[in-house]
C-alpha cells in the first residue's frame, strides 16, 4: 500500500495519536477542546495526501526542497494552523514539535503496517517540511506584528499616567500656600503611579504565563462575599460614575489566593465598566455545591462573534475594530488566575442578552499545591 493511500485509510488514528500529543503542549490556562486540539491536522493530511498525488519532475522536486515550489498546495493549512495556535498562546517550539509529532505518528504506523514505499516516504517528507515551513514564517510574521502593536499600544498607555505626574510634579515645584490645592495634585500622583505599577504587574503576569508558567496562588480561608464587598469600595472610588451592583447568596467560603482573586473580580468589573456603554454592572455571586459562580454582566455592545474564541488573548478586540488603546491584558491575567485555582471562565454575548463573564471556582483544591 502507498503511503498516500495508508494516510486516507488511518485519518481517524493518526489525527487521535496527534491529539493526545498536542494536549501535552497546550500553554497554562488555554483551555482547548478535543475538537481544538485537532483542528487542522486533517486538513494538513488531506494537503499532504493531495500533494503526494501531484506528479513532479526533478527539477520540481529540488525547486521545492528549496521552498520555491510551483504548487504551494500546503500553503493554506499550514498558514490556518499558525494562526489557530497563536490564538491559543502556542509557543514556536511547541508548533514545531507539533509537526514532528505528525511526522513521527505518521511513519512509526506506516512502519508497523509492514508496508515501505521510500519515495513516498520521501514526498510526504517533502509535503511536512514545506506545511511547517509555512506555518513558522506566519508565526514570525505574526509575532512580530503583535510585538509591534503591543509596544505601540503599551507606549500610548503609559503616556497618560506618566503626563500626570509629570504635570503633577511641575505643580508641586511651583510656590504655593494651598494646603487643599497640593493634596489634590499629590493625590493624583498617586493614582498615576498605582495605574502604572498595576500595568506592569500586568505585563510581568502575562510574560509569564506566556513562557510556560502559571500564576502562582496562595491559598487560604476566603470568605468570597467580603472579597467582593471590599472589591465593590476599590471600584467605586475609582469609577464613582459606574453603577456597580453586587448580589451574593449561599456559602461563599472556601480556599482561595485572596489578592489574585480580587485581581480577577476587579479585571472582570474594570472591562465590564470600560464596554458597558454605561449601563449597569451587575456582580454576582452564588453557593453551587462544592463551587462557587461569579458573573459579571453589562449591556452594553455585544462581543462580535468573530471575537468570542479570542477575547480572552491580549489585544483580541483591537485586532478587529482597530482600537489604538487598552492593552486588553485584564481578560488575559483572569482567565491564568481562575486556571490556576483549579476553575473555568466562559463568556456568552448577544445583543438582546448583554455580555456575561462566568466564573466557576472549586472551594478546594483538588490537587496538592
Amino acid at each position: 500500500m502507498s503511503l498516500s493511500a495508508f494516510i486516507r485509510d488511518h485519518h481517524e488514528e493518526i489525527i487521535v495519536q496527534f491529539a493526545v500529543f498536542a494536549r501535552t503542549l497546550t500553554p497554562p490556562g488555554a483551555d482547548m477542546s478535543e475538537a481544538e486540539l485537532r483542528d487542522h491536522a486533517r486538513e494538513i493530511l488531506t494537503a499532504v495526501v493531495e500533494d503526494m498525488s501531484l506528479a513532479q519532475t526533478t527539477d520540481e522536486q529540488f525547486e521545492k526542497s528549496e521552498g520555491r515550489g510551483a504548487a504551494q498546495s500546503m500553503r493554506a493549512s499550514g498558514r490556518l494552523h499558525a494562526d489557530d495556535r497563536i490564538h491559543h498562546g502556542f509557543t514556536f517550539r511547541a508548533v514545531l514539535a507539533e509537526f514532528r509529532a505528525l511526522r513521527a505518528t505518521v511513519l512509526r504506523l506506516y512502519a508497523e503496517s509492514g508496508e515501505t514505499d521510500l519515495r513516498d516516504v520521501s514526498r510526504f517528507n517533502e509535503a511536512i517540511d514545506e506545511a511547517m515551513t509555512e506555518s513558522m514564517d506566519r508565526f514570525a510574521i505574526q509575532t512580530d506584528r503583535f510585538r509591534d502593536q503591543f509596544i505601540g499600544v503599551l507606549s500610548h498607555d503609559l503616556r497618560t499616567p506618566l503626563g500626570a505626574i509629570t504635570a503633577g510634579a511641575a505643580l508641586l515645584a511651583m510656590p504655593d500656600d494651598n494646603p487643599e490645592r497640593r493634596s489634590w495634585v499629590a493625590s493624583r500622583i498617586m493614582n498615576s503611579a498605582q495605574r502604572m505599577e498595576r500595568m506592569i504587574r500586568d505585563l510581568l503576569d502575562v510574560t509569564h504565563v506566556r513562557l510556560g508558567g502559571a500564576i502562582p496562588v496562595r491559598r487560604r480561608p476566603v470568605d468570597l462575599q467580603q472579597l467582593c464587598d471590599e472589591a465593590m469600595i476599590e471600584i467605586r472610588t475609582g469609577q464613582p460614575d459606574a453603577v456597580v451592583r453586587l448580589q451574593a447568596d449561599g456559602d461563599l467560603r472556601g480556599e482561595w489566593d485572596p489578592d489574585r482573586l480580587a485581581q480577577v473580580v476587579s479585571n472582570l468589573v474594570g472591562n465590564a465598566i470600560q464596554h458597558g456603554g454605561g449601563t449597569p454592572v451587575t456582580l454576582t455571586a452564588q453557593e453551587d455545591g462544592d463551587s462557587v459562580t461569579l458573573a459579571v454582566h453589562n449591556g452594553g455592545p455585544h462581543i462580535p462573534p468573530e471575537v468570542v474564541p479570542f477575547v480572552f488573548e491580549p489585544l483580541a478586540r483591537g485586532r478587529h475594530d482597530n482600537t489604538r488603546h487598552n492593552l486588553g491584558l485584564g481578560l488575559f491575567i483572569a482567565r491564568a488566575i481562575v486556571s490556576a485555582h483549579g476553575g473555568r471562565i466562559d463568556v456568552s454575548s448577544s445583543a438582546d442578552a448583554g455580555t456575561t463573564f462566568t466564573v466557576t471556582l472549586p472551594k478546594a483544591s483538588s490537587a496538592p499545591e
